[in-house]
């Protein structure tokens, strides 16, 4: 979707503020962000695509106004009441409403995804490729409604296929509980001066990895 998340290519953002020795969490509360991330997804309700198109629609000034963990918890939030694990109600309140069951199976340690053993978007398919390596595509000029991995800095523009790296989920249906909709990735040359103009630097490139769907014969 087109967003105020998709900053690639974008000017006067302000700054990166670098903080040196940065913690792994500012506060307590960013560490149980992090934990019921995690924890919630032992129930397989939705995929780590969903969890970025939820993200993605929080609203624009909020988005840029909050925090990176505040992001992740109204991400959240959403999905637990989209997917009927709690109701807004019990978010306002805190409290569980009466005479609701509880989620099953319980949640125990061994039950929790961790990030070393999450899962692999690499699918061992037979799944045709649409281009060969040397060939030279174009990144299509789209403005979808749902969630997408094409940055807008790239559509329309013209580069020539690297690599393939092989078969994976496609995050634009995947993010919708649409279907996995399996298919290859490539890693698509594109200059500099192709994306940023003629200021660019002749010699700079970028290289950004591509499904078959957001690609088109040059």
């Amino acid at each position: 979707m087109n967003g105020v998340h998709d900053m690639g290519g974008m000017q006067d953002m302000g700054p990166i503020q670098y903080e040196k020795n940065e913690p792994v969490f500012h506060q307590r509360w960013e560490g149980r962000v992090f934990a019921l991330t995690r924890a919630t997804r032992a129930w397989n309700k939705w995929n780590i695509d969903a969890s970025r198109y939820s993200i993605e629609l929080i609203p624009p000034a909020d988005y840029l106004r909050v925090s990176y963990y505040e992001k992740w918890l109204a991400g959240l939030v959403r999905l637990l009441v989209k997917t009927g694990m709690v109701t807004a109600t019990e978010i306002e309140s805190g409290q569980p409403a009466s005479g609701v069951a509880k989620a099953v199976p319980a949640l125990t340690p061994d039950k929790v995804p961790m990030i070393n053993r999450g899962e692999h978007a690499k699918r061992n398919l037979a799944v045709a490729p649409r281009f060969q390596v040397g060939q030279r595509v174009r990144a299509r000029n789209m403005n979808p409604l749902g969630h997408t991995r094409l940055p807008r800095y790239a559509r329309g523009k013209q580069g020539t296929v690297d690599r393939d790296h092989g078969v994976y989920v496609f995050p634009d249906t995947n993010a919708e509980l649409l279907g996995e909709k399996p298919q290859h990735i490539y890693s698509v040359r594109f200059t500099a001066r192709e994306l940023w103009g003629d200021a660019a630097s002749p010699r700079d490139a970028v290289y950004l990895d591509m499904w078959d769907d957001y690609l088109e014969p040059a």
